[in-house]
């Protein structure tokens, strides 16, 4: 970490001051994130570990001229030096030290099915409020690019045994193992290596495939497009199961197609643009450069528009916006450029790259903390964007899997984008997780609880539980159920079910019981991870780092990612949404309907002073 990074003085002694303090906590702002400062600089540190004994023994040959200037199908070579770091069937790192992974006995009490129908199952929906349905659907889009474990064969099971009386329409519950890298004993006692199928770097392939054969599949090969309907305005036309075809369209359902359809346009958008500007680009310079820009302003909506909005505490929106542009602010290095290297001043888009204290790669924790699917409603409304009639009512099930494509047909995008937009997501806390996924018929026919899974897959991969994760982060053990959770019925149940054990509570039941810092969407314990990987993912790639450049992107395309918000993604593809966005300050939070009244605008110095002082721990 460098020296800039590290908080000075007396400032920086009460930002790591011992005791049970927390960083949001702190009586100022400047405290505040002087505390975030230190704590990203030693999670970088102390808690990024590499799994045990993986390197792929692979010889990659030298670098091609394409692998210097553009992303590679399978990941390779973006670290030149380390060229199969990060690539797909590599293995997950770890968060915490790996002798803290020992995997417990994946069904070990309490049974993973009894954690679903107690205290996760959803009785009555309980609205973000700060966040919409778009947010739901766009974390899921970002975890199809980000992570996904091999699937396991279906002769390699664990067997859930049912509680007496549970309803479940088969004998027991039946979930796939996952598949190790070798190692299986573990190393010293640590879980085993598990490889991630999609390549570990914020790269698009969600939308453009993992491996030649799915890219292949995916691209025209004329003007460097990708496949979508004849029409231009949706995905190519369902060939099997009614699922549509898309880079990754695993666990679909109509969310998901708004984001795959649009950033798909979007890349033909680019083309056009850079076909356009520069003539002389042919089929596969212009993929490759359309590729680069479309991943890089995916990557730059979430850290600046999606971030912010699920962690609405001042010092994080500050810090969010500094990831990108620093200290140095947007307007500023717009006219001028970068001042400087530093990822502090400048922003991390565009320093050096550095992995910190492991070869990168995204963390078994990391997946972990990223369950929240508590996100999504059960149920929805969809309304017209022009005069908000109700459309039709359907649950999750009804537009999900193969009825996806045919309900987008029959209400069509940008009543999708509208409807979607004004509903609210669903809080990320415990007796809220949606009951169409914990019941879930696959595409081929498999049965699912995906709360059943959550936990027994956190177990099987050696995920700490709740307690030593949160020391393994360096923050307090909780001492009792009273203080894991202000709510007294969630205390007493939670300890009911652990038998009073506060150390055996797992994981995700414990950052669903939680009580955020104000203003956020998830927990301070999953905040940990994220705040170190979020910067990670774009500090350790060199596509947004010392290749974040004009010269490797072109001036149109660098200036592209620069200029481009969600906003201006939806507008473009869909100008019939501009009335209804006119008022939208936040595209993930949920929208004014059409004919409302337009909130009054704030001078943004004044309603950042407010906000700073409403969130400050000790009020007005």
């Amino acid at each position: 970490m460098s020296k800039i990074d590290k908080p000075l003085g007396a400032v920086g002694k009460l930002a790591k001051a011992p005791g049970r303090l927390q960083w949001h906590q702190l009586p100022s702002l400047t405290l505040q994130l002087a505390s975030l400062s230190r704590l990203r600089g030693d999670l970088r540190e102390q808690n990024l570990f590499e799994s045990p004994d993986i390197r792929p023994e692979v010889d990659l040959g030298p670098a091609t001229e394409e692998a210097r200037r553009a992303r590679t199908v399978d990941g390779s070579f973006n670290d030149l030096s380390m060229p199969t770091m990060g690539m797909a069937g590599t293995a997950f790192g770890r968060n915490v030290p790996l002798r803290m992974t020992t995997p417990r006995p994946a069904l070990a009490s309490p049974n993973p099915r009894d954690i679903s129908n107690l205290i996760l199952a959803r009785g009555e929906f309980t609205p973000a409020g700060i966040i919409n349905t778009l947010a739901a659907a766009w974390l899921q889009f970002m975890n199809h690019n980000w992570f996904f474990h091999v699937r396991g064969s279906e002769d390699e099971y664990f067997e859930v045994p049912l509680p007496d009386g549970d309803t479940w329409p088969e004998d027991a519950i039946r979930i796939r193992k996952t598949p190790t890298m070798g190692c299986p004993e573990g190393h010293g006692g640590a879980a085993p290596a598990y490889a991630n199928k999609e390549t570990h770097w914020w790269d698009g392939s969600q939308i453009y495939g993992t491996g030649a054969e799915k890219q292949h599949q995916m691209r025209t090969f004329t003007d460097g497009k990708i496949k979508v309907a004849a029409d231009g305005r949706l995905l190519p036309d369902p060939e099997v199961d009614g699922i549509e075809l898309s880079g990754f369209n695993e666990n679909w359902w109509a969310g998901l197609s708004v984001f795959h359809t649009i950033f798909s346009r979007e890349h033909n958008a680019i083309c056009d643009a850079l076909k356009k500007a520069y003539p002389a680009m042919d089929d596969q310079r212009l993929f490759e450069t359309a590729w680069l820009v479309n991943s890089a302003l995916m990557a730059k909506i979430h850290t600046v528009d999606w971030t912010p909005t699920i962690l609405r505490h001042p010092a994080l929106q500050i810090g969010m916006y500094a990831n990108w542009w620093g200290v140095e602010g947007e307007a500023l290095q717009k006219k001028v450029g970068r001042l400087t290297g530093s990822e502090v001043l400048s922003g991390i888009a565009g320093s050096d790259a550095a992995h910190h204290s492991a070869p990168f790669s995204l963390t078994e924790e990391f997946v972990s903390v990223y369950r929240m699917h508590p996100l999504l409603p059960d149920d929805y409304t969809f309304i017209s964007h022009e005069d908000n009639r109700v459309l039709e009512s359907r649950t999750l099930t009804e537009i999900q899997g193969r009825d996806t494509r045919g309900f987008i047909d029959r209400i069509g995008m940008p009543d999708l984008w509208y409807s979607f937009g004004n509903a609210s997501a669903g809080a990320v806390q415990l007796h809220n997780y949606p009951n169409s996924l914990r019941q879930l018929k696959r595409i081929d026919g498999e049965m699912v609880d995906l709360g059943t899974l959550d936990i027994l897959r956190d177990r099987e991969r050696g995920i700490p539980r709740y307690n030593d994760f949160r020391e393994a982060l360096r923050m307090p053990r909780v001492r009792s159920f009273d203080e894991l959770t202000r709510n007294k019925v969630w205390a007493k149940e939670i300890a009911t079910l652990y038998n009073n054990d506060i150390d055996s509570v797992d994981p995700m039941v414990g950052m669903y019981a939680e009580q955020p810092p104000k203003g956020f969407g998830f927990s301070d314990t999953a905040f940990r991870v994220f705040i170190l990987m979020a910067s990670r993912r774009i500090k350790s790639d060199r596509f947004f780092t010392e290749d974040f450049r004009p010269e490797i992107y072109t001036k149109l395309g660098f200036d592209w990612v620069q200029n481009t918000t969600m906003k201006d993604v939806i507008e473009r593809h869909h100008p019939e949404l501009s009335p209804a966005l006119e008022n939208v300050e936040r595209v993930f939070a949920p929208w004014p309907k059409v004919g409302d009244t337009a909130p009054e605008k704030k001078n943004p110095v004044a309603a950042l002073a407010e906000t700073v002082e409403n969130y400050l721990p000790f009020g007005r």
